[in-house]
């Protein structure tokens, strides 16, 4: 573009219409996230972005595109860089009807694997039950659309959903409880024995609808079972959720601490900054009921010990591969619901879930912790 160009409003405006917001699709124009004060003193161009919240995960990767972008649509020779003001909508911007999502949820708990099959499902329900026996207010939402397990696991699967108005007239969805803990599932509303052929966006708005449309409550930690992998439906949870932090779930063997490394780099690359609180290594090794004094290191020994150390991060439990584990799961009452030694494990896990987000509630500033656990 000829950098003689004179500069308006206008033009920078038709710019950042190119700039969308990552998972909806709209722009940020579009959005109202522009204020109008666009400022143009020669060449010099800056104006204010308003987010609804400061701890919207994509603030920073929105400023750097809206940069790019006025550099790329209005002309190469703007000094922008540095120029954009970050704003928090107001209360008199927002609407008067706009309440959080989950106003009576103090803790949102991730728990994610970079691949299918290390057990995440199985370490999400029993660390729920786990919560909710050391006294704990504890929501589970099983966001794995695709392969919902949770109802089998506690033995709710074929129990009816019901609608609950609320004083304001809505009507929300009762989660089912058992064990202490209130379970939402996908599972819930289609058919357990036919595939649910979705596209992102509709599994999106249905996850949705399971978060915002849902009488849960007062809440100390509700915890989030994620689909395996790295899709839209981890994005739209971050950017629908101030997700305190995430918990890591694999397998001691080389190809799931490979997947379990992207699915840690997906949480902590910028546009994303969820904490990772720790991982999880399941399946570390087998013990017979014969000879409990033995371990056999099936799927190789100490991995995830290796992988926490080289990105600095906590090993927050080794779990054994136990048949047991499985058996309970079939028979829909999760093992951390009994005294034995291996609901110890997920005891164990729970305190040190909990010990991992106080610690990381007690580094954020006050402003942060008030918003986050309001």
């Amino acid at each position: 573009m000829d950098t003689t160009q004179p500069l308006y409003p206008s033009l920078i405006i038709d710019a950042l219409r190119h700039v969308r917001y990552p998972g909806n699709g709209k722009d940020i124009v579009e959005l109202g996230m522009v204020e109008d004060d666009i400022r143009i003193e020669g060449r010099k161009v800056s104006f204010s972005l308003i987010f609804e919240r400061p701890t919207d995960p994509f603030i920073k990767s929105i400023v750097k595109a809206a940069e790019q972008a006025v550099l790329t649509y209005a002309a190469k020779d703007i000094d922008i860089k540095g120029n954009i003001n970050v704003k928090t909508r107001t209360v008199n911007q927002a609407s008067k009807e706009e309440t959080p999502l989950l106003p009576g949820v103090k803790n949102i708990i991730g728990i994610a694997s970079g691949k299918g099959g290390v057990g995440k499902s199985t370490v999400a329900a029993n660390m729920a039950v786990a919560l909710a026996r050391q006294g704990y207010r504890v929501g589970l939402l099983d966001a794995d659309i695709f392969g919902p397990s949770i109802p089998k696991m506690f033995g709710v699967e074929d129990e009816p959903l019901y609608m609950e108005q609320t004083e304001d007239g809505r009507q929300l969805l009762v989660p089912i409880e058992k064990y202490g803990v209130k379970i939402l599932s996908i599972g819930f509303l289609v058919d357990k024995n036919s595939a649910v052929l979705w596209r992102g966006g509709m599994a999106s708005n249905a996850l949705r609808q399971l978060i915002s449309q849902a009488q849960w409550g007062e809440l100390d930690y509700f915890l989030i079972d994620m689909p395996p992998g790295t899709s839209d439906i981890h994005l739209t949870l971050v950017q629908t959720l101030p997700i305190t932090g995430v918990v890591i779930v694999s397998t001691p063997q080389e190809v799931a601490l490979a997947d379990a490394r992207k699915g840690i780099a997906m949480f902590t690359e910028p546009k994303v900054n969820v904490p990772v609180l720790g991982v999880v290594e399941n399946m570390s090794w087998f013990t017979p009921a014969q000879h409990p004094d033995e371990k056999y290191y099936i799927f190789g020994d100490g991995g995830a010990l290796r992988l926490a150390e080289e990105l600095h991060i906590s090993v927050l439990a080794q779990i054994p591969l136990v048949a047991a584990v499985g058996e309970h799961n079939d028979g829909g009452q999760p093992i951390a619901t009994e005294d034995s030694v291996t609901s110890a494990y997920f005891a164990e896990l729970a305190s040190r879930v909990v010990q991992a987000t106080e610690k990381r509630n007690a580094d954020l500033p006050p402003t942060s912790q008030v918003k986050m656990n309001k």
